[in-house]
């Protein structure tokens, strides 16, 4: 393990001068692709507002004192890198802050924070700003599935190379069969995450991680000059009526034998999110350590078989716990993506953990996967739920496209 790093809980959760810690997770609100409040925003738009309000939120810190800023970002044109450096100008931020885009699928959110967190603590830098972007609206034509592809890799030998292109569904498919996950309990467990989502958001839960947005809203597409300016305050994917009754009404999605349903996979969805990051000492010699709300202990990934993907948090999960020392017993709460019904219960069954610790105000089945802020917009929902409820200890965590899980270990202030 490396010095910057604690291990064990007792070392954890004692504040240290190299801690590396966060001092606001802010978020978009995530909409529905081609039909929510984003449909017609752009990707980079979304992060120039949630990169606006991370400097609003911090109005005694001078942006120039920003070293970097690391965004995941899945579908993006050319990676989303010239857009999304734009963007950042835009929002105010100074153009000797340098920038990158990050991809590693359905975690890129959560690379990018961890990126940042592994140069701060290495020194690279002092102050960043990690996060992710999306419109699956504009960028998912593809359904995420090469469309250029080297012919000798569509036809390998090898089994595992050619199922890294496998469909997601159909993944989630093999999860339901392998590890005998019923179209039951994908129902039941899809109806509670649209439940605890909608209680969530009556209750105003969502409020304080939310940033408001301003953007145009064609009312029929056939008539483009036709738009309005309409602001989007809330994720507009929750169905509160959702019940296993109902989600037992809808037809399979991949397969025509299949359990894996739109109601019980996570929605195609569009939002950003970003979160600033320093070192403790930095943020106590700007005196800002009264806005600390949390830090980053340690980040693990591993790989599995493409055609499982979704087992992914199974395995990176006690990865971590092992890393950093920390009994699954200490965890208060764990964010764990819901890619898929089946994936998700597989994957909290075999962790022998407990449901109601787990996405306490939903998950992406309610929320939405905007894929490449996914990973932000869990820490930005996870630490006022830490908070709320007094835990000391969460984990983020999720399964990755072509095979892999990751998780992260996050302790509240």
């Amino acid at each position: 393990m490396a010095a910057f790093l604690q291990k064990g809980s007792k070392n954890i959760l004692q504040k240290q001068p190299h801690d590396i810690v966060f001092l606001s997770a802010l978020r978009t609100p995530v909409t529905r692709a081609k039909k929510g409040g984003f449909k017609d925003a752009h990707d980079h738009e979304l992060l120039a507002h949630v990169l606006k309000a991370t400097l609003a939120a911090h109005p005694n810190l001078d942006p120039h004192l920003i070293n970097d800023i690391q965004i995941g970002t899945v579908l993006s044109e050319l990676g989303g890198h010239k857009a999304g450096r734009m963007a950042a100008i835009h929002a105010g931020v100074p153009e000797t802050v340098a920038f990158q885009t990050v991809n590693r699928a359905c975690s890129s959110g959560l690379a990018a924070i961890t990126g940042v967190a592994h140069a701060i603590a290495m020194g690279q830098i002092d102050i960043g700003i990690g996060g992710g972007m999306e419109s699956m609206t504009r960028n998912y034509g593809s359904r995420a599935i090469p469309t250029q592809l080297w012919e000798e890799l569509r036809d390998s030998p090898v089994q595992n190379a050619r199922d890294c292109v496998m469909s997601m569904g159909i993944t989630a498919e093999n999860v339901a069969e392998r590890y005998g996950v019923s179209r039951a309990e994908q129902d039941a467990f899809a109806a509670r995450s649209h439940q605890k989502a909608a209680k969530a958001q009556r209750e105003g839960l969502f409020d304080k991680e939310i940033v408001e947005v301003t953007t145009r809203w064609h009312p029929d597409a056939e008539k483009p000059e036709a738009a309005e300016e309409i602001t989007v305050r809330k994720d507009d994917g929750i169905r509160p009526t959702s019940s296993a009754e109902s989600l037992a009404k809808m037809k399979p999605a991949f397969k025509p034998d299949g359990t894996a349903t739109a109601g019980n996979s996570s929605q195609v969805s569009d939002g950003a999110a970003a979160t600033l990051m320093m070192r403790r000492s930095t943020a106590s010699a700007l005196g800002l350590e009264k806005d600390i709300i949390g830090k980053w202990a340690g980040t693990q990934v591993i790989g599995c078989k493409p055609d499982e993907m979704g087992i992914g948090p199974a395995l990176a999960i006690p990865k971590l716990l092992e890393y950093t020392g920390v009994s699954k017993e200490e965890i208060g709460i764990w964010e764990i993506n819901e890619a898929f019904a089946s994936q998700a219960i597989y994957c909290v069954r075999t962790l022998g953990i407990d449901e109601d610790l787990v996405n306490p105000k939903g998950g992406a089945i309610a929320l939405g996967h905007p894929l490449g802020a996914t990973g932000a917009r869990q820490l930005a929902t996870l630490l006022p739920e830490m908070e709320r409820q007094g835990k000391e200890m969460g984990v983020i965590s999720m399964c990755i496209g072509t095979g892999m899980g990751m998780a992260s270990l996050i302790v509240r202030e």
